[in-house]
C-alpha cells in the first residue's frame, strides 16, 4: 500500500458498450483490462470507482430493433442485460452498470443541452453532407476516403436536415495547449500524435450534434423534433453517472441518484456527493478506434460546461483473431461465456491481459490459448502450488516449519536469489501497473512462480528427504516455497481473482498487501496446508478441445444458414472466395510475410460473375500484365464503380478455379464486425505495378 495512495479517490471508466448485439472477447478484453487495473489501484490504497455501462440510442439501433420486430428499448433491454451478464462472468468489480436509457442521464443530457445552447455553443442550422449510419457521423466529401466512411470504410448516403450544431473551433486552441502542456493526457504517445496531427492543427469543423431523421434518442426538450446526437449523449455517461447535476444544485433526482449507488460514499442528502468526491476521471480506458471521441469531443464539451478535463485517456490496442477475420458464417467468432466453458473465468483473463502489448494489437487463437494453458496455468503455476502442498503432507503431515536452515555454501546462493525474486515482485508489477503495462506486470507475478520451480530443482526436496540430518533444511525449503507462492499469489488478485484465493486457501493463508509482499516471513511458521492438492489447471488435450472447438463453429455456422440461408448456399458453391469465407491462417513469421508479393494494380474492367451472388471479375493491370481475379464484393460494389480504382494486389498467389474462372491474384479488403468490405487502396494513385512493402 503507497501511503500517498491511501485513501485517494481514484475514478476509472471504461467506454459503454453499444447494444447492438452480444459483444465477442475482442470488446469483452476492454472490462477485463478495467477491472485488473481497478483491483490493483484498490490494492495500492486507492478510493477506486469503476464505471461501465452501455450505449443504447442511436438509428443504428432504432433499425436493428425494426428489423427484429420490437421496440427499441425492448431491444436495448436484451442486449443491455446479455452484456451485463458477461461482465459479471468474467468476476469484474465495477461500482456503477449505466445505462443511457437511465431516467436521471436522459435528464441531465437534456440540460446539458440547453446548457451549451443558452451559452452560444449550440446553434441551429442545415446540414448537408455525407452520413455514415454505423459510426452515426456526417463527412464532407473531402473528408472520405474512396467515398467511403474514413472511420470504418463503410459507404456514407448523401443526407441534408435540420440541425444543431455545436463551435468546435471556439476551444480548438485551448484544446491544443492542455495535450501539449499535459503529455500524459493521451495515451500511447502514438494517439496523441494521430489526434493532434490529423485533426486538431489542421482544425476543427463544428460538429453535428442532433437529429431530426429518426426518433429513437433523447428529445432536445426545447425543440422536440430533434434528438440528441448519439456521442454527446453517450460520452456524457462519464459525468452522469456520478451523478452531476447541470443545474449546479442537488435535485431530487440527484438526490436519488446518489442513494441509489452501490457503493457508500455519496452523502443521500447530498445529490452531488460522488460527483464531488470523484471528478475529474482519474483514466477513461477506451478502444484506439474511438480515441477521436474522448480527445476532442469529451474534452471541449466539458470545456463548453466549465468542468475539469479528464486526467488521462488511454487507447487501448485491439485483440485480433489469429486464424482469420471473425465471421459467423465461418464460424470462428470467440465469445467470452464459450471461452469460460472451455477453460475457466481465470484462464481466459490470464490469456486477454497476458496477450496484449502495451500499444501493439495483440492475437488471440485456440492454438494460443491451448498452449498457455497447459505451459503457464498448469505447468508452471498449477504444478507448482500441488508439488509444495504435496511435499508438505509427505515430509511432515503439512505442517510447514520456518526453521531458518540456510543449508550452507551453494543452498544459501539458491535461498538469497529466490527471496531477491520475490521481493522485487511487487514494486516492478506496480511499477509497471503505474504505466498501464498490464502484460508486463503480470510477467512480474509469473517471475514468482518460475523462479520457485527453478528453486525446487536446486534444492531437490526429496534428496534432501533421504537423510534425517537435513530434516531441518526440508523445512525451511519448504517454508520458503510456501512463503513465496503465499505472496505471488497475494499479487496475483488483481488480475486472477479467485485462483489468487483458491491457492491461498491451499496454502491455509491470508491475502497480503502490497507492504507486505516487500517483507520476508508473512507467512506463519506451522501453518497446515490442505491435505490434498488441489488441481488448479489440469493440463488439456489439444484434439479434445478442438473437438468442442468444432461443436461450437458448426452451432455459429447453422445459426448463419439459417439468417441467410441463400448466402451460406453461395459461399459453399463460389469455392469459398477469398476473404468473405477465407481460409482461416496461422501467424506467420517475418521470413513468411516477405515471401508474399503486394503489389498495386488498376481495375480496367469489370463484371458480374453470371449465377454468382457475390462474386465480381475484374481485369486488373499490374505493370505490364493483365490479370483475371475474382473478388465476393458484389454486395458492396457494383462493377462500373470498380473500374479505374487503384488497388492493392497480392500477386504471387497461386491460381484457383472459382465458379468456372481461374482467379489469379487477390484483390485486399477489410471487413468489419458487421460483415461490412472495403477494398484497400494506396493513399495516393501511383503507377500500376509498385511494389507495396
Amino acid at each position: 500500500m503507497c501511503d500517498n495512495c491511501k485513501g485517494k479517490p481514484y475514478y476509472i471508466t471504461t467506454a459503454i458498450a453499444y447494444t447492438s448485439g452480444k459483444p465477442h472477447i475482442g470488446n469483452t478484453y476492454e472490462i477485463v483490462l478495467a477491472d485488473a487495473i481497478a483491483r490493483f489501484r484498490r490494492e495500492q490504497g486507492y478510493d477506486v470507482r469503476f464505471m461501465t455501462g452501455t450505449d443504447e440510442h442511436g438509428q443504428k439501433i432504432e433499425e436493428k430493433a425494426a428489423a427484429a420486430g420490437r421496440t427499441p428499448k425492448d431491444f436495448v433491454d436484451g442486449v443491455a442485460g446479455q452484456i451485463k451478464d458477461i461482465w459479471d462472468l468474467m468476476n469484474t468489480s465495477y461500482d456503477k452498470f449505466i445505462r443511457t436509457t437511465d431516467p436521471y442521464h436522459e435528464k441531465q443530457i437534456q440540460k446539458i443541452f440547453r446548457k451549451m445552447y443558452d451559452k452560444g455553443d449550440i446553434y441551429k442550422g442545415y446540414y448537408e453532407g455525407m452520413y455514415c449510419t454505423p459510426c452515426e457521423s456526417f463527412f464532407t466529401e473531402s473528408q472520405l476516403v474512396d467515398g467511403k466512411c474514413p472511420d470504418c470504410g463503410r459507404p456514407c448516403k448523401p443526407a441534408r436536415e435540420e440541425a444543431y450544431f455545436f463551435r468546435m473551433s471556439k476551444y480548438a486552441d485551448r484544446l491544443i495547449e492542455h495535450i501539449n502542456t499535459h503529455p500524459e493526457f493521451i495515451q500511447p504517445v502514438s494517439r496523441k500524435n494521430e489526434m493532434m496531427n490529423n485533426f486538431l492543427l489542421p482544425g476543427l469543423q463544428d460538429l453535428c450534434v442532433s437529429r431530426t431523421s429518426f426518433k429513437w434518442g433523447i428529445p432536445v426538450d426545447f425543440d422536440d423534433k430533434h434528438v440528441v446526437y448519439v456521442w454527446l449523449d453517450a460520452l456524457s455517461n462519464y459525468i452522469t453517472g456520478l451523478g452531476y447535476n447541470a443545474d449546479g444544485t442537488m435535485t431530487e433526482d440527484g438526490a436519488a441518484y446518489a442513494a441509489s449507488m452501490t457503493c457508500a460514499p455519496a452523502d443521500p442528502k447530498d445529490g452531488m456527493g460522488l460527483w464531488d468526491k470523484y471528478w475529474p476521471a482519474d483514466l477513461h480506458l477506451i478502444g484506439k478506434d474511438i480515441i477521436r471521441f474522448h480527445t476532442i469531443y469529451w474534452p471541449i464539451f466539458l470545456m463548453s460546461l466549465d468542468l475539469p478535463l479528464p486526467k488521462q485517456v488511454f487507447g487501448h490496442p485491439w485483440l485480433l483473431q489469429g486464424d482469420g477475420k471473425m465471421s459467423k458464417s465461418k464460424g470462428n467468432v470467440l465469445y467470452a461465456d464459450d471461452l469460460v466453458r472451455i477453460f475457466g473465468v481465470d484462464a481466459v483473463r490470464y490469456f486477454v491481459l497476458h496477450e496484449m502489448p502495451f500499444d501493439n494489437d495483440g492475437v488471440i487463437s485456440w492454438d494460443l490459448m491451448i498452449e498457455r494453458f497447459n505451459s503457464d496455468l498448469a505447468n508452471i503455476l498449477g504444478n507448482l502450488v500441488s508439488r509444495t502442498i504435496a511435499m508438505s503432507n509427505k515430509y511432515f503431515e503439512g505442517i510447514v516449519t520456518d526453521s531458518d536452515d540456510d543449508g550452507g555454501p551453494g543452498h544459501r546462493e539458491a535461498d538469497e536469489d529466490l527471496k531477491n525474486t520475490v521481493l522485487m515482485a511487487a514494486e516492478r508489477c506496480s511499477a509497471k501497473m503505474d504505466e498501464l503495462r498490464v502484460a508486463d506486470a503480470i510477467s512480474e507475478v509469473w517471475s514468482i512462480f518460475r523462479r520457485s520451480n527453478k528453486y525446487i530443482d536446486e534444492t531437490c526436496p526429496w534428496e534432501l528427504a533421504k537423510d534425517g540430518a537435513n530434516r531441518e533444511r526440508l523445512q525451511t525449503v519448504l517454508y520458503n516455497l510456501c512463503e513465496a507462492i503465499t505472496i505471488g499469489a497475494s499479487l496475483l488478485y488483481s488480475f486472477m481473482p479467485e485462483t489468487s484465493g483458491r491457492i491461498l486457501a491451499e496454502l491455509n493463508a491470508e491475502k497480503l498487501d502490497l507492504e507486505q509482499m516487500v517483507k520476508w516471513g508473512s507467512y506463519k511458521s506451522g501453518t497446515r496446508v490442505a491435505e490434498k492438492p488441489a488441481i488448479l489447471f489440469a493440463r488439456l488435450k489439444p484434439e479434445d478441445i478442438m473437438a468442442e472447438v468444432e461443436k461450437l463453429q458448426a452451432a455459429q455456422r447453422a445459426e448463419a444458414a439459417a439468417a441467410d440461408p441463400a448466402a451460406s448456399k453461395e459461399a459453399a458453391a463460389d469455392g469459398r472466395s477469398e476473404f468473405v469465407d477465407a481460409e482461416a491462417k496461422d501467424i506467420v513469421t517475418y521470413d513468411d510475410f516477405a515471401k508474399l508479393q503486394l503489389q498495386v494494380g488498376v481495375i480496367e474492367a469489370c463484371e458480374e460473375v453470371p449465377k454468382s451472388k457475390k462474386l465480381l471479375r475484374s481485369q486488373v493491370r499490374v505493370g505490364s500484365q493483365v490479370r483475371t481475379i475474382l473478388s465476393g464484393i458484389k454486395q458492396w460494389y457494383k462493377p462500373e464503380e470498380m473500374v479505374g480504382k487503384h488497388v492493392m494486389v497480392l500477386t504471387n498467389l497461386a491460381p484457383r478455379e472459382i465458379a468456372g474462372t481461374m482467379s489469379e491474384g487477390m484483390l485486399l479488403c477489410a471487413e468489419d464486425d458487421e460483415g461490412n468490405v472495403v477494398l484497400m487502396a494506396p493513399e495516393k494513385a501511383v503507377k500500376a505495378g509498385s511494389e507495396i512493402s
